[in-house]
């Protein structure tokens, strides 16, 4: 019986749920934010799984809706790049937003991390400001390529 309940709060910990054990004193950490977000934050499980296939649906929408308006690359990075940030959120929705966060500041994933999301940034200014096409076209690229380095 033990050997189910221990199971049991693995798979809460890997939905993010909270696990009912003692906690020690914990000392304000740069993560107080997370902290508060996680705590006020709780989902059922079905709430969760809503929110993931919402987020999702809307993510991969998004995305596939890039493909239409290919030939503008203005309008294809703004399209695909709020797919990407729609898609990467409904993840926090199982995890929650602290693991997910920590995962990706994991030593394995940071530097895909953060050249993923420069180039969303670039990408974003690109089309939105700077109204180029080529340099557009280049960002998102960057974008897709540093998007299946981070899956990989």
């Amino acid at each position: 019986m033990e050997k189910m309940n221990h199971a049991f709060e693995k798979v809460k910990i890997l939905v993010g749920m909270e696990v009912e054990e003692e906690e020690p004193a914990q000392e304000e950490s740069s993560f107080a934010f997370i902290d508060d977000f996680n705590r006020n934050c709780t989902f059922s499980t079905k709430q969760r799984l809503y929110g993931f296939a919402i987020c999702l649906a809307s993510g991969l929408t998004f995305t596939l809706l890039s493909l239409l308006v290919f030939f503008n690359p203005i309008k294809f990075g703004i399209t695909f790049t709020f797919g990407n940030l729609m898609s990467l959120g409904s993840t926090a929705f199982l995890i929650g937003p602290q693991r997910q966060f920590s995962m990706m500041l994991d030593p394995v994933r940071i530097y895909a991390t953060a050249i993923y999301f420069a180039s969303m940034i670039i990408a974003l200014f690109c089309a939105l400001y700077v109204h180029n096409k080529i340099l557009t076209l280049f960002a998102i690229i960057l974008e897709f390529g540093a998007l299946i380095w981070y899956v990989l």
